[in-house]
């Protein structure tokens, strides 16, 4: 069994691409995944995203030395609001449903964990203490 970790997710407000050519050029950083909105196999719901965001970056990973980071466009133009949570991956289901419920407690839940096209499990919440949380767990573990 896989133990859990976390990283750090970072929305940049529609100037995601800006800021991966910064880090690249500045930090060396090294984009390992990246996946544009039109990329999708699913579209995202309707008025989730501003109209004309196909080019826009749905999700990226990056690697900084020996951190890993993942970052987005968001759904929102404007950085600084909400422009970053912390990402929990889970070994399996039942652990991710223990941990986004204990997160939950006294938080706020911003997507219920459920099946999403990129994992078999999926949630978003706001904690007690104002940290955003997404919690996932690895497609392999379907």
């Amino acid at each position: 069994m896989t133990s859990p970790y976390v990283q750090p997710y970072l929305f940049f407000g529609g100037k995601c691409t800006a800021a991966l050519d910064y880090y690249t050029r500045h930090l060396g950083a090294e984009v390992v995944m990246l996946m544009r909105y039109q990329e999708a196999p699913e579209p995202p719901p309707p008025g989730m995203v501003p109209d004309g965001w196909e080019e826009k970056i749905m999700h990226a990973a990056f690697r900084i030395g020996s951190s890993v980071l993942m970052g987005s466009d968001g759904c929102d133009e404007e950085p600084g609001k909400n422009s970053h949570c912390m990402s929990l991956t889970m070994p399996d289901e039942a652990e991710a449903q223990r941990a986004f419920s204990a997160l939950a407690d006294g938080g706020t839940i911003t997507m219920p964990i459920g099946k999403s096209f990129w994992s078999p499990c999926f949630g978003m919440v706001t904690d007690a203490f104002g940290i955003h949380w997404m919690v996932t767990i690895p497609e392999a573990k379907a």
